[in-house]
């Protein structure tokens, strides 16, 4: 399986993950979960992987909005449900084949995955 990149087109994080990955040569698809939408079950599978504190972005402005009923008693099947309603809440980018699983962009974390796996 080949690399997806997930996440939202005009989002600047999105950007920058795009920018370094050209510069490395890495090719990749790209999936709008915004526009093209995302199945429950990969959401489920980034959930068991790095946890859905991980995946819930919780700094956004999305997630900030909420009321605080549905920000309250939150465990991973509710916050499962919130980003599938709301795919702006899941945190970008989501890096996902060949056998990794990155959530957000950091540089440094994405040279280490790529020259500690290619």
């Amino acid at each position: 399986m080949g690399l997806t990149l997930y996440g939202i087109k005009a989002c600047d994080t999105m950007k920058k993950a795009r920018d370094w990955l050209a510069g490395q040569g890495v090719a990749y698809a790209f999936h709008d979960y915004k526009a093209s939408g995302l199945h429950r079950d990969a959401l489920e599978r980034w959930c068991a992987q790095a946890g859905w504190e991980t995946v819930l972005n919780r700094a956004g402005t999305t997630f900030k909005k909420l009321p605080e009923a549905d920000k309250a008693g939150l465990d991973a099947a509710k916050a499962v449900a919130l980003m599938l309603a709301q795919p702006s809440m899941i945190k970008r980018p989501v890096l996902e084949g060949d056998g990794r699983l990155t959530i957000g962009f950091k540089p440094d974390i994405y040279a280490k995955a790529f020259t500690s796996s290619s």
